[in-house]
């Protein structure tokens, strides 16, 4: 069988395994940005659930260029670096195009 690697705006790095969407909560970095995203934990003992976040490290492509506050998708990669493990492929909602519900 082969595999079939998605390249494209990702520097061409090649992807596979899981695919996140999150919030943009820092872009500091060169070509690096911090992704968070929240997920709900139940907790037997007490019948009830709590609200914890993932953050990680993310790359972020010159042809994308995400900034703080961008809803994006990000899909995981072979090690980047240390702490990098995923690519930004896709930006969904940029921050300012955002509708505000008052």
């Amino acid at each position: 069988m082969t595999k079939e690697k998605e390249t494209g705006k990702n520097d061409g790095i090649s992807l596979r395994g899981r695919t996140f969407e999150g919030i943009v909560i820092s872009d500091k970095m060169h070509k690096t940005v911090t992704v968070e995203w929240s997920r709900r934990r139940k907790i037997p003992k007490f019948e009830r659930y709590e609200t914890r976040k993932t953050r990680v490290k993310a790359h972020n492509p010159k042809e994308i260029d995400a900034k703080k506050g961008d809803f994006v998708v990000i899909k995981e990669s072979r090690p980047l670096s240390k702490t990098k493990n995923f690519v930004v492929i896709e930006i969904k909602k940029e921050k300012g195009n955002e509708t505000s519900q008052s």
